[in-house]
């Protein structure tokens, strides 16, 4: 009897092996034939100077909103800087500081589409002017870099769009269908009288667009461990929003007398079990589609537990919920970000408040996310409730049809070998609105951004090179000659 349930055993392991193998075998990258495309050529030399001086203006977006003339003083700038670009479209301002520029194409009966970007940025933080190599609004070129706040995030890509314009237009060319460019000046912020103005007016118009292109990631190099190859994560969605106030109340005195559980007391231990207990996660619609294309092209080891995730499934996810970043394609991630109570460290505070930021998967809604909560912290006695501002994961675009071929196509002519794949973007973007008049919306700006970009982005030394400034004049130019 022993023996015959060894044999079976060994049989049945042997069989396990064999299915485990062949999946592997067969899950191998697609071969993809590379596209030796005639580039265009472009001046990056002049395109570096442009953004050098786009960086000039500071068009810091604060909330709550401040009025700055830099605003209006870099639209008139743009005008001038790109004038055969503004002649031949038409414009309309957008609440006053949001351009909406209309290329006419040669045949009005193909559906428009809308590249966009956002003029805005982040604020310098305080004190820290002197660990810029050089003064964030200088716009310096030094070593074949423009350095200065807003070069990634995001002049850059307009001064590339509007340089690929005016490109175009000296080689006499027409675009087939309507082209419309939107620059917001209110990303930073939410986007509300920029992005969404813009919507609110296409849709008074009765337009709307076959599909928009906006910032939302980047050609990805040495960043996802494993993969020898640049990965351009054409996303296909963006994570929602949603803050909670999590508040405990108790009696309040001096600190030389406490209950046995005080307000701060009963608070930290609903704010440990709400980080002790992620929202679930798994490898299901956008998040799968990402990591399926990116799975054939690692290492053995991966590639058996990609192959296979009918076994491994679960040791898969344990895997990818370990790095911040792969956790975060996963998942609705947590973020306990301000705690309030006391205002005089001898007295029990009343009221105590923890402020967690969840950033939504587009399978997770904001009642998803309240119920997960509300379980978490299991005490009736406390209160949970949404901040204004909350807002739910964008549609999933598609990622087998017309438009994202195009994307793919245009990004290997340009960038030559690498992975393209539809992906995540796991912040904000203005591309949560622009996707509400168009019936696909992307995300990604034609930058190769690196492991040492990533402190960059918003921080301290943001910076882009010469020589990136003209391979994105060239994708703007292929991608709508390709149209």
């Amino acid at each position: 009897m022993i023996g015959k349930l060894f044999r079976a055993s060994l049989v049945a392991l042997v069989v396990l092996i064999g299915v485990i193998a062949f999946n592997t075998w067969r899950y191998a990258p697609s071969d993809q034939p590379i596209l030796d495309a005639a580039l265009p050529s472009v001046d990056a030399d002049a395109l570096a100077q442009s953004l050098s001086q786009a960086v000039t203006f500071e068009t810091i977006s604060y909330l709550p909103p401040r009025p700055s003339p830099a605003f209006g003083a870099f639209l008139t700038w743009l005008e001038a800087e790109f004038p055969v670009a503004h002649a031949a479209m038409t414009q309309e301002r957008i609440n006053t500081l949001t351009p909406l520029y209309r290329w006419a194409g040669a045949d009005p009966s193909l559906r428009p589409v809308l590249l966009a970007a956002h003029y805005d940025v982040v604020p310098i933080a305080p004190g820290s002017d002197d660990k810029w190599d050089h003064p964030p609004f200088s716009g310096t070129i030094a070593d074949g870099f423009i350095y200065g706040r807003g070069t990634l995030d995001d002049k850059g890509a307009i001064v590339a769009m509007l340089g690929a314009v005016e490109a175009l237009l000296a080689d006499g060319f027409t675009p087939p269908r309507d082209i419309y460019f939107s620059f917001g000046h209110d990303e930073e912020i939410g986007g509300v009288k920029g992005a969404y103005g813009v919507v609110k007016h296409l849709r008074e118009k009765g337009i709307r667009m076959e599909w928009s292109l906006d910032e939302g990631s980047m050609v990805l190099r040495d960043i996802i461990s494993g993969l020898d190859k640049d990965v351009a994560s054409i996303n296909v969605s963006e994570k929602g929003y949603a803050t909670l106030d999590i508040t405990a109340r108790a009696e309040g005195g001096h600190s030389s007398l406490p209950p046995a559980q005080t307000a701060v007391g009963a608070l930290a231990k609903a704010v440990a079990n709400v980080q002790d207990t992620p929202m679930p996660g798994g490898l299901t619609d956008a998040s799968k589609d990402f990591f399926d294309r990116l799975g054939p092209h690692f290492a053995l080891t991966e590639r058996i537990l990609f192959a296979n995730q009918w076994l491994f499934r679960p040791v898969l996810e344990y895997v990818l919920s370990g790095s911040a970043a792969t956790n975060a394609m996963l998942r609705t991630t947590t973020a306990p970000t301000m705690l309030t109570g006391s205002n005089k460290e001898n007295v029990l505070p009343q009221e105590a408040t923890a402020t967690v930021n969840f950033r939504l998967h587009p399978r997770d809604t904001i009642q998803d996310v309240v119920d997960h909560v509300t379980q978490a912290v299991n005490n009736p006695e406390i209160d949970i409730t949404v901040r204004p501002g909350a807002g739910e994961a964008s549609p999933v675009s598609r990622a087998d049809n017309t438009a994202f071929a195009l994307l793919d196509k245009t990004f290997r002519q340009v960038f030559g070998e690498l992975i393209v794949v539809p992906g995540l973007t796991v912040a904000g973007t203005d591309s949560k609105h622009y996707s509400l008049i168009a019936d696909d919306a992307y995300r990604i700006n034609p930058f190769i951004f690196t492991a040492q970009d990533l402190p960059r982005f918003q921080g301290n030394n943001e910076r882009v090179s010469v020589e990136a400034m003209g391979q994105a004049a060239q994708f703007y130019m292929m991608l709508l000659r390709n149209l």
